[in-house]
């Protein structure tokens, strides 16, 4: 598929061209919406408060969601979990904690590379083989699975991401007041869900109530920000290493015209050794915008161990959210929260510090789709250092390091 401009859209899968993906994307444009307009609604204003300093977000959840792991009991555990980080937040800070979850949709993900080098040991033989697989992409996509087949785009797997979304988004408890996010990575699947509005026609997503660009797809005027522009409901980008200030100012002044406090969510993710040199020029393009400033301090800070996992060191995230924190405060500016990948099970993914690394992983407690998690007592305790941070206790932030 292409976009409305001439470029080929970014991250877009391999889709075979025999006219399936075109039916299934028909197909989803006749479904129901799983979020109703009034709940995005909702949460605009809910977020307005974040942006006027009155509140804060924790947006949190998996790197991945995977289809085999949904059920109404999972989601349920999930819901509990971002409820308990609001309270924390709410604990230190005095203020209101908007919960949105990277829960219903997040079933695809970027990848730096289309292809995955792959070296198996032929059994009986020792004789080692290199081969070259596609790269998983997602459950949306593709599966994990390691041969041809299963790393072949099947766009089926389209309508059971809608699925497995519906279940979810059924399975959120009344009253729980947690949204749910994902990345608009998936252009045709997020077109096919968009729903016009009232007597004016306005366009919402009807796929989540908050959906991100991220920054491999942030390019200025490219088709994923022109989608995001193109809808209604609260959106954000991810600014890595590489986003400069103008296209910052280029990406606010499209992505909120009428300079609308809840609409637009900026999520850092620069890295600990670069949040203070970086940070402040992008605060200075954006400030005529009444953002919300979200630190993800987990992506820019990954690195492979020496058994070859991909980790994240949970004292060097604490660093990047302490300068996120401290820089911010420094220019007058509300620092409105965390995005972090989590899980409310006992992983053993992220370590206490880069050396950790080094003594390797069990394979039975290393179960990320993609990237490294927060476990559940990680995250508890990342959560309550960085929340008495964010209340400007930032010594509380820096001392220690958390539990493995």
């Amino acid at each position: 598929m292409r976009g409305t401009q001439e470029a080929p859209i970014a991250q877009e899968p391999p889709w075979p061209g025999d006219g399936r993906l075109d039916a299934v994307l028909a197909e989803l444009a006749g479904r129901p919406a799983l979020v109703p307009v009034a709940e995005a609604e909702r949460l605009t204003r809910r977020l307005a408060e974040v942006a006027e300093g009155r509140a804060h977000l924790v947006q949190a959840g998996d790197c991945v969601e995977l289809f085999d792991e949904v059920s109404p009991a999972a989601t349920r555990r999930k819901v509990a979990q971002l409820t308990g980080f609001a309270e924390t937040f709410e604990a230190h800070t005095g203020l209101p904690t908007v919960t949105v979850g990277r829960l219903g949709g997040q079933f695809a993900k970027p990848r730096s590379k289309p292809v995955e080098r792959r070296v198996d040991v032929v059994p009986g033989s020792g004789v080692t083989r290199v081969s070259w697989l596609p790269v998983y992409r997602g459950e949306a996509v593709n599966d994990r699975e390691p041969s041809e087949g299963a790393r072949t785009a099947d766009p089926a797997r389209l309508l059971r991401a809608y699925d497995k979304a519906a279940e979810i988004h059924a399975a959120i408890p009344a009253g729980s007041d947690v949204f749910t996010s994902h990345e608009a990575l998936l252009l045709g699947y997020e077109r096919a869900l968009v729903r016009r509005h009232g007597p004016e026609g306005v366009a919402y997503s009807a796929s989540a109530h908050l959906l991100w660009i991220g920054d491999r797809t942030r390019a200025p005027r490219g088709p994923h920000l022109d989608f995001a522009a193109s809808v209604a409901n609260p959106v954000a980008v991810k600014l890595g290493p590489s986003a400069h200030p103008a296209d910052v100012r280029a990406l606010v002044d499209l992505l909120d015209p009428l300079r609308t406090p809840g609409r637009l969510t900026l999520i850092t993710r620069l890295g600990a050794a670069h949040v203070h040199a970086a940070l402040p020029g992008l605060l200075a393009a954006a400030a005529s915008h009444p953002v919300i400033w979200l630190c993800d301090p987990m992506h820019a800070n990954t690195f492979v161990s020496g058994c070859g996992r991909k980790t994240r060191a949970v004292d060097t995230m604490l660093a990047e959210v302490d300068g996120f924190v401290r820089v911010l405060r420094a220019h007058g500016t509300h620092p409105g929260g965390l995005h972090l990948e989590v899980t409310p099970d006992q992983v053993t993914e992220c370590v206490p510090t880069a050396a950790a690394a080094e003594h390797g992983f069990d394979a039975e407690s290393y179960r990320t789709g993609c990237d490294p998690r927060l476990s559940r007592t990680q995250a508890a305790a990342f959560v309550a250092r960085a929340a008495a941070g964010f209340a400007g206790v930032t010594e509380h932030v820096r001392s220690g390091v958390l539990p493995g």
